[in-house]
């Protein structure tokens, strides 16, 4: 009888501690879950747009000087942000000339912010709208743009033309909150530049 109540003893106390050990394990099992799915979150939406400036640059080196490039520009950049990352979270676009390292020159750009919507008449005639606003005045006008092979007055050559994407990301797990870093919003911010097509 007494080798009876020890091992049921036992069985108890094994219970016991598989309970302390899980209550132990799982906060720190549901911060590494809540990590990597928020990683795979962040890492999609900067992927994504990091895709959509370089498909942008890509429209404006093709679009050249043509008017109307801007909103086909930028229409091409909400096509290329795909879920779970969203458009309503890009703040601004900008169109800019680059310099030999791929930065913006200064005066020489063109800042679109994600508020009302400016529509563009293209060459063909066709209008195409967009939800963004240029704040303040073009710097880089699409009219001004140089895409000649023998390039244009004193501008040295055919322009690179880049396109900067400044994106909101908000946590969608609760792992802000849970290691107390609260409901705070990151700012990614991706831009790629290429050569415009040139006219011979």
């Amino acid at each position: 009888m007494n080798r009876t109540i020890q091992m049921r003893r036992r069985r108890t106390e094994a219970r016991g501690q598989t309970l302390v050990e899980f209550a132990l394990v799982f906060p720190i099992f549901f911060v590494l879950l809540m990590g990597m799915i928020e990683f795979g979150l962040v890492f999609n939406a900067l992927l994504s747009i990091n895709f959509a400036s370089r498909d942008g640059s890509l429209i404006a080196a093709e679009a050249g000087n043509a008017v109307g490039s801007d909103c086909v520009i930028l229409n091409k950049v909400e096509q290329g942000v795909g879920a779970p990352a969203s458009t309503s979270r890009i703040t601004r676009v900008e169109i800019y000339k680059a310099g030999k390292t791929g930065n913006p020159i200064a005066g020489k750009v063109n800042t679109y912010n994600r508020t009302g919507t400016t529509t563009c008449t293209l060459p063909d005639s066709t209008t195409l709208s967009v939800p963004y606003t240029l704040s303040g005045s073009a710097g880089y006008a699409d009219t001004t743009r140089c895409n000649i092979q023998g390039g244009c007055s004193g501008s040295g050559g055919v322009d690179t033309i880049g396109v900067k994407i400044t994106y909101s990301y908000t946590p969608f797990t609760p792992l802000g909150s849970f290691i107390g870093l609260g409901s705070t919003t990151y700012t990614l911010v991706e831009s790629n530049a290429m050569r415009m097509e040139p006219v011979l």
